[in-house]
C-alpha cells in the first residue's frame, strides 16, 4: 500500500487519543524506515535513472534496503516498539504506535512476492505470501474508498458531538 495511505489509516483508527501527529509518522514509519533513505541516496548519488520518483527496478535497489524493508516490516520489530512505549508509561504514544503493526497488517495480503514480500515474523521467519499487487485497481480504489467513508464519518460524528 502507499505510504500516505498508511499514514491516514493511522490517523483514522489511532489518532483520537490525545495524539494528533504521531499515528500519521507511526503509520508510514514503516516504509520511511526502508525507502527515505534509498531516496536521499538517490538524490544525492545523481543516479542516472531520470526518474527518482517513480518505482525502481529489484535489480537497482541495495541489499540494505530489502533489510531495512523486513525490520520495520515485522510484527516483531513492531510490537516491541509499542511494549518499550508502555514500558516508559507512554501511553497516548503506544496507542498512536498500534498504527505500526496495522501497516504491516495492510501490507501483508497485498504485496506480492516478486516486490518487497512482508515478511511479519521476521528475523524468526521469512514467511510471506504472494499477495495481490495494492497498485491494482480493485485494492486501490477500495482503499481510497475506506478512507474517504472513515473519515466522513468522523468527520460527520465530530459536528454532531459540537451540537
Amino acid at each position: 500500500m502507499d505510504t500516505f495511505s498508511h499514514a491516514l489509516w493511522g490517523k483514522a483508527l489511532f489518532g483520537y487519543r490525545g495524539s494528533k501527529f504521531s499515528p500519521f509518522l507511526f503509520g508510514a514509519a514503516p516504509d520511511l524506515i526502508a525507502f527515505l533513505p534509498f531516496f536521499i541516496f538517490k538524490l544525492l548519488s545523481r543516479s542516472s535513472s531520470t526518474d527518482i520518483l517513480g518505482k525502481p527496478e529489484i535489480v537497482e535497489i541495495p541489499l540494505w534496503v530489502f533489510n531495512l524493508y523486513d525490520f520495520s516490516h515485522s510484527f516483531i520489530t513492531a510490537f516491541l516498539l509499542v511494549g518499550i512505549l508502555l514500558y516508559f508509561k507512554r501511553k497516548i504514544f503506544a496507542f498512536a504506535a498500534l498504527s505500526w503493526p496495522f501497516h504491516i497488517l495492510l501490507d501483508f495480503p497485498f504485496h506480492t512476492k516478486e516486490f518487497f514480500p512482508t515478511k511479519i515474523f521476521w528475523p524468526f521467519s521469512n514467511f510471506s505470501v504472494d499477495g495481490i499487487s495494492w497498485a491494482t485497481p480493485e485494492v486501490w480504489l477500495t482503499n481510497l474508498s475506506f478512507l474517504l467513508v472513515f473519515f466522513f464519518w468522523r468527520f460527520k460524528d465530530k459536528v454532531k458531538s459540537k451540537l
